[in-house]
């Protein structure tokens, strides 16, 4: 029988998701903890949300731990997973916090610039060095930068975001042949999830969206999953879950 064809298993691991207390940085945290992972929930702002999530997760039988850090700090970036191993030895990472702000090449200062390739890119590359030098002899790891389908398809509009992204998922394929065979780095590349946090009030579908929907949470956690316990022969990939949005 396919061993990927039962419900997907995270029992044993530890998990760190960055910007894991809000929204879809949340639901992947409990996604992970109900396949069975200890998760380590990194915030910056989000104490009360954070330690919420965890107290979830605790609930549902593993254990759960919350860390404070800002990402734009280059220091508290570097030192996230030697505070992570305080509560025991890691297997798996998700880079998933970032800065999202629509801004055009001209009206974007250095201020905004360093801010988002600090969060969405430097820190994403410091936390997943620290991580490959910490992992246990003869240990699998895995890595799952999160991705925008603006990576691969950039336009005027929210322009440091989106190099910072285009950044991110050549990292991603970097990382993949050089931490090979021990740890597999995978991208997971969204679309129209929710609506932003700026405008949560706002439902309308960008008509570019071939699917002609948003995608599901019950999407992210299946994807997700597939990139944190599907075949280790898959590596430096990126999955796009955007409703072919990618593609026109």
């Amino acid at each position: 029988m396919d061993s990927f064809a039962t419900t997907p298993s995270l029992s044993g691991k530890t998990v760190l998701i960055t910007g894991g207390a809000r929204r879809i940085g949340r639901h992947m945290a409990l996604t992970a903890a109900r396949a069975g992972a200890n998760i380590i929930v990194h915030h910056a702002h989000s104490p009360n949300e954070a330690q919420e999530v965890c107290a979830q997760a605790r609930r549902m039988g593993v254990d759960a731990h919350a860390l404070t850090a800002d990402l734009n700090d280059m220091g508290q970036a570097g030192s996230l997973i030697s505070a992570a191993l305080c509560f025991g030895p890691l297997d798996m990472i998700i880079n998933n916090a970032a800065i999202f702000e629509n801004l055009a090449p001209l009206d974007t200062t250095l201020n905004d610039w360093l801010r988002h390739i600090n969060t969405n890119l430097t820190a994403p590359f410091l936390i997943s060095r620290a991580f490959a030098s910490s992992l246990e002899e003869g240990k699998q790891g895995r890595i799952v930068n999160i991705l925008d389908w603006r990576a691969q398809r950039p336009g005027p509009d929210h322009f440091p975001y989106t190099i910072s992204k285009a950044g991110l998922a050549a990292m991603t394929q970097s990382l993949a042949a050089a931490l090979a065979p021990r740890i597999q780095v995978n991208g997971l590349a969204f679309g129209a999830i929710l609506p932003p946090s700026d405008k949560p009030e706002s439902s309308d579908l960008p008509q570019s969206v071939p699917a002609g929907r948003w995608a599901t949470l019950d999407e992210v956690g299946q994807t997700l999953l597939f990139l944190l316990c599907g075949p280790t022969y898959i590596t430096g990939e990126i999955i796009h879950l955007d409703g072919g949005r990618h593609l026109i």
